[in-house]
């Protein structure tokens, strides 16, 4: 059965999974999601026997039906081959009683590769099959990881243009340096004076410029977006936490159908929302445990149905979660609101018109399934600090925080199933307040000093990713404020 697309805040037409790739956002303001969430045809058993390559294609040949099984299958083994250093892709790596999925093997070793490396292939793919000749620009915001890892997707791609757009002094030194010295003549990078709500804002009213458009058409563009508003971005997501559940039970540590929790460092809610679509299409998780840094307006969310950005902006250590405006959460808003894109649209007019809404009791009852709490910059930094003296074990300021909260859940509700944490990136890529979490005395040193120093005290190789941008020279030099981005993307596509 196929698999359609409509927004969350209109119903005039459906589309294929393609053209929703194409689009990024609806015409309306909305965001693509599935008419059903389809079940998964395969069994665990099958499952369980599988590479990541072979379930990634199970998972996704459900949601993007309007591709083939080569297709579909090319795009795969294009986007996980020996740019991760893990022939596993998404390894399983247990610690103190809990499972840590590591999504961060890949070429910019953040759980962004995950999707990043397959979305200009579904890109491509679908223009060829939707005939369409324009060049694909490809026009996002990021607060650190997505921005990177898109670029470097996409860059040198035929057919392809991106334009980053990043908060100035909003991401880490690595982060940035990252950004900064990316190559490809197709690639352009921007800081922005603002934080990252304010990017993504700027970029969505890109997206809703209809005068833009016909000038961008006219000289043979279009927009489309890399961020996780997009479903191509979202489906591929889904992935690895069917793969994590296979893997657990190859491995004899669940039982057939038994449940699981998922823990999840959450900003923009992409991640756990592919965690919650895969609970939908039949995957055994119980609570989907939403861990926030001190920007909790999740957190606040789930435990009072109010969504309230109107609050101080907290700058952090855990800096790819410094968001206020959860632009994947609407998708999860339109499902608890019965699929409704009436109330959907209403309460997203409330949070652009006063900055805020409230769901109804009904919906608040519908997102049991949640438990949301957050972790304070002291508590991931003790964490970080504990998890290495006892075991030797050295996570990232983000998975911390999901770390924190799993313990905080542990504590308050003495559920003990077994439970997966999303581990979104290297420790490497957050290298200073790593190592000062363990030791103070580390701040002393230079970033590059620090690398070399986690690599001694966790007995673990400095990736690929970060040895490549030791020495590199930086290739982009660009800043404007908030009312200046259409401006730069203007310039950068020469109309």
């Amino acid at each position: 059965m196929s698999t359609l697309y409509k927004s969350t805040r209109s119903d005039s037409k459906t589309f294929t999974a393609s053209e929703a790739i194409l689009k990024g956002l609806a015409d309306d303001g909305g965001l693509f999601v599935p008419t059903s969430i389809p079940a998964l045809d395969v069994s665990i058993e099958e499952l369980s026997k599988m590479d990541y390559k072979e379930v990634a294609y199970n998972v996704m040949k459900n949601f993007l039906s309007d591709f083939t099984e080569e297709e579909l299958k090319d795009c795969i083994n294009k986007a996980y081959d020996s740019k991760f250093d893990t022939e596993e892709i998404a390894p399983l790596v247990e610690v103190e009683g809990a499972y840590y999925l590591e999504l961060f093997h890949g070429s910019t070793i953040a759980f962004k590769d995950m999707a990043l490396s397959i979305l200009p292939h579904l890109l491509t793919t679908s223009a060829k099959k939707n005939n369409i000749n324009n060049e694909i620009v490809i026009l996002t915001a990021t607060s650190g990881d997505t921005g990177k890892a898109a670029m470097a997707g996409f860059a040198d791609v035929p057919g392809t243009r991106i334009i980053v757009f990043y908060p100035a002094g909003g991401v880490s030194s690595i982060q940035e340096k990252q950004m900064v010295t990316q190559k490809g003549d197709n690639t352009y990078v921007v800081s922005i004076n603002g934080n990252f709500d304010e990017a993504q804002s700027g970029v969505k009213a890109i997206f809703g410029d209809k005068e833009l458009a016909k000038e961008m058409a006219d000289k043979g563009f279009q927009f489309s977006s890399a961020n996780s508003i997009n479903i191509g971005r979202l489906v591929p997501q889904i992935a690895y936490y069917v793969y994590a559940y296979a893997k657990l039970f190859a491995e004899g540590k669940v039982a057939k159908d038994e449940k699981i929790n998922v823990v999840v460092p959450t900003g923009n809610f992409g991640n756990i929302l592919a965690a919650f679509y895969a609970k939908n299409m039949g995957l055994p998780i119980d609570k989907l445990i939403c861990a926030s840094n001190d920007n909790k307006v999740l957190y606040d969310f789930f435990e009072t149905g109010v969504y309230d950005k109107n609050r101080e902006f907290m700058l952090t250590i855990s800096p790819s979660m410094d968001i206020l405006i959860s632009s994947n959460l609407e998708r999860l808003i339109y499902r608890i609101a019965g699929n409704s894109y009436e109330k959907n649209a209403a309460l997203m007019e409330d949070l652009k018109t006063k900055g805020k809404y409230e769901i109804t009791p009904e919906m608040k009852a519908e997102l049991k399934d949640f438990y949301g709490n957050y972790a304070s910059e002291a508590e991931l930094s003790k964490t970080i600090k504990d998890t290495y003296e006892s075991c030797g074990y050295i996570m990232d300021t983000h998975t911390a925080v999901a770390a924190t909260v799993y313990d905080k859940y542990k504590k308050a509700t003495g559920d003990n199933k077994t439970t997966v944490i999303a581990s979104t990136a290297s420790p490497f890529k957050f290298t200073r307040s790593v190592m000062n979490a363990i030791d103070p005395k580390y701040d002393e040193k230079g970033d590059f000093e620090l690398v070399d120093e986690l690599s001694r005290i966790g007995n673990v190789a400095v990736p690929n990713a970060i040895e490549e941008i030791r020495n590199a020279d930086v290739r982009h030099n660009n800043n404007c404020d908030v009312d200046g981005m259409k401006d730069i993307v203007k310039k950068f596509l020469g109309i």
